[in-house]
């Protein structure tokens, strides 16, 4: 049986970031890459392990499918083509004036359930996103072909519950 769910995406200012989102085309995971696991520094490792216990065991219709190497600062959904990093570095153009001011063709921002994005379109077709205006960065890269809007949807309920709104803390790295 189907359920109905609220679907709020504001854009903040930029109408583009649903024009990309709704233009990716159809691509299959080949399901060998492995990821890069963030080594950020101990708070947002602490808030990173805590996203991992509360992130849905299905995005997208995907079913959760860890990449390589284990660990609680990365996930996966549907065979890699969903690649979810906590505690990533700032993205450089996250404060790029170009983006702010919707002038860069790659990159634009907004925001989908209360959670603010920089939403960068990758080589190939598929997008990154990165949050926003939280204390630990999430990196989420969705492969080209899958509904972006409906990944990012799925994820901001255990974003909000786990990484508070505020400003990342880009002083110390390493892992705990």
């Amino acid at each position: 049986m189907n359920s109905l769910r609220h679907r709020h995406i504001s854009v903040l200012g930029l109408p583009a970031l649903v024009l990309l989102i709704t233009a990716a085309g159809c691509s299959s995971a080949d399901g060998s890459a492995s990821t890069a696991v963030p080594s950020p520094a101990a708070k947002a490792t602490k808030l990173c392990r805590n996203l991992d216990k509360v992130l849905p065991a299905k995005v997208d219709g995907e079913r959760r499918e860890d990449p390589s190497p284990a660990s609680a600062l990365t996930a996966g959904w549907g065979d890699s083509a969903i690649i979810l990093r906590c505690g990533v570095p700032r993205p450089p153009k996250m404060v790029d004036p170009k983006v702010a001011e919707g002038r860069d063709p790659d990159a634009v921002a907004g925001g989908v359930e209360d959670v603010k994005w920089l939403m960068e379109k990758q080589d190939g077709g598929g997008y990154r996103f990165t949050t926003a205006s939280r204390l630990a960065y999430v990196e989420v890269t969705v492969e080209k072909g899958l509904d972006s809007s409906g990944v990012l949807i799925d994820l901001a309920p255990a974003i909000k519950k786990a990484i508070p709104t505020g400003i990342a803390d880009l002083t110390g790295t390493g892992p705990t």
